[in-house]
């Protein structure tokens, strides 16, 4: 377990505990469609296979994120996604806060689609990512 604090838990993902409840959460987050019949089995592994951590409030799912580990050079934050009945509560800040305390000296970038987000809880924008088509 990483964090504990009034009624908020946020510990290491555990497929056959996590599992259901978090793809559900996903399922039910508009434009997320890592949970549909053609994603989800791929996305299962992919779960279980990153830095990935979740957030409980209450013994509740509310929150996770995903990450990539490149070989020690850096972390890259794939997933990071807080149920709307959650948010406001800094429970993204606390899961970035968990990963940053696991990884420390590492530099952690975020692939994102929801800048304006990144930027309000201050990280600095670097870059841009773009989509390599055959």
């Amino acid at each position: 377990m990483f964090v504990k604090k009034n009624d908020l838990e946020i510990k290491r993902y555990q497929q056959d505990i996590d599992e259901p409840e978090l793809m559900q959460m996903i399922k039910d987050e508009e434009g997320w469609d890592y949970a549909d019949d053609k994603m989800a089995e791929r996305y299962k592994f992919a779960l279980g296979n990153s830095i990935t951590f979740v957030a409980y409030q209450n013994d509740v799912l509310c929150g996770y994120s995903r990450s990539l580990d490149d070989c020690g050079f850096y972390i890259y934050v794939c997933d990071l996604l807080v149920k709307p009945a959650y948010r406001g509560n800094e429970i993204g800040r606390k899961l970035m806060g968990c990963l940053m305390d696991e990884y420390p000296g590492q530099t952690v970038y975020v692939m994102s689609d929801v800048d304006a987000y990144y930027e309000k809880v201050g990280f600095q924008k670097i870059g841009s990512v773009f989509e390599v088509k055959k």
